[in-house]
């Protein structure tokens, strides 16, 4: 069939209107059976550039020369019909197009096609992260005695972080060199520098008796070093109930020292201060690498400090709406990292973080 987009204007001798859709619609029928008879992309791509091509395509042409040429009369009725099949070959390329997309991806279904009868992949499950799983022993020795496990948000309000701890406005604790407060936020809020703020909910949500700990990560100022990170993981402790005296938290934290460094660990408590508790204590574990008789651990001391503890502090049952003269209990907390460093013998706090699996692996069994 001859291309009849080569010729002229003047060639064409179209005498009417009719003559001229005939025309498009004899092209517009070429133009659907070139795609149909496209089998393959190539030869898509080969119609297309005969059809649509930018200077040398049928549809260029009769832009140039037809539209260009036709009598002003006539350029109306060209117009629309160079549009149709304009639009007509849009549509039909981007049939053909998909068509052959759906047939590749079919075929790609069917060359990736998985036998689900077959056995699965067994894949390496990767260890507990070391910290965890010391965070999970400490939870675990308290939850036998009965406490529960609380948790809370680690973006805190400074009444649950300080006010309501009894952790005065001038405490150094409350400095922004100290605590990390939220842009935006003023003093407001915060990133929790302790999981105290736990114990004060526990106790707003709940009548005594109650015992709960509270793990989680909390956030300080501190540079990373061997022993300081500005995130890691505390673990706090809450009982409250009639007649709880000191020989009960010493009882209870002699008994955890005991279920995590073994039966021949021992404690010492030495006082101190701490807001939110009175009297206030430090405990100390006997080293669990030289057993006590001194070493670059324990700094010749043959103690390790732990943690910190005490009884409940009057003012936290103000806080809470708890009356203090029917009511009496004890906290503690402690560094999870810190822990973790002593039972597993670490020296760097930095290498639970650092990613190296060679360190992790150790963990594995």
């Amino acid at each position: 069939m001859p291309d009849r987009t080569t010729q002229s204007w003047a060639e064409l001798n179209v005498a009417s209107p009719d003559d001229l859709a005939g025309l498009f619609q004899a092209l517009a029928a070429e133009l659907a059976a070139d795609v149909a008879a496209a089998g393959e992309e190539a030869a898509l791509r080969a119609v297309r550039d005969r059809w649509l091509g930018r200077k040398s395509g049928r549809l260029a042409r009769i832009r140039d020369q037809w539209l260009a040429a036709a009598p002003r009369e006539w350029k109306p009725a060209v117009g629309q019909l160079y549009n149709a099949l304009a639009r007509q070959a849009e549509s039909e390329f981007a049939r053909a197009q998909a068509r052959f997309a759906a047939v590749q991806a079919q075929a790609m279904i069917v060359e990736d096609a998985v036998d689900t009868t077959l056995p699965g992949r067994a894949q390496p499950a990767g260890p507990a992260h070391p910290v965890l799983r010391i965070l999970d022993r400490i939870t675990d020795v308290f939850v036998r005695l009965g406490y529960s496990v609380a948790t809370g948000p680690e973006i805190e309000t400074a009444y649950y972080n300080f006010e309501a701890l009894n952790i005065p406005a001038d405490h150094p604790a409350r400095d922004d060199q100290d605590t990390i407060y939220l842009a935006g936020a003023g003093e407001e809020l915060l990133l929790r520098t302790h999981t105290s703020p736990v114990q004060i909910r526990a106790m707003q949500a709940q009548e005594p008796p109650l015992r709960i700990v509270a793990p989680g990560r909390v956030y300080r100022h501190d540079a990373p070093d061997a022993s300081h990170s500005p995130m890691f993981h505390q673990i706090e402790g809450l009982a409250v109930d009639r007649d709880l005296t000191l020989g009960d938290l010493k009882g209870t934290l002699d008994h955890f020292a005991r279920e995590l460094f073994g039966a021949a660990a021992t404690t010492r408590f030495r006082p101190s201060y701490f807001p939110f508790t009175e009297p206030s204590a430090e405990m100390d574990v006997s080293c669990i690498l030289c057993h006590g008789a001194g070493c670059r651990a324990c700094k010749q001391t043959g103690w390790i400090e732990i943690l910190g503890c005490g009884m409940i502090h009057p003012a936290l049952y103000r806080a809470v709406g708890y009356d203090a003269a029917r009511w009496s209990g004890f906290a503690f907390g402690m560094g999870v990292e810190r822990v973790a460093m002593l039972y597993y013998g670490v020296d760097d706090l930095q290498r639970f973080y650092s990613g190296d699996l060679r360190f992790l692996e150790q963990f594995a069994t």
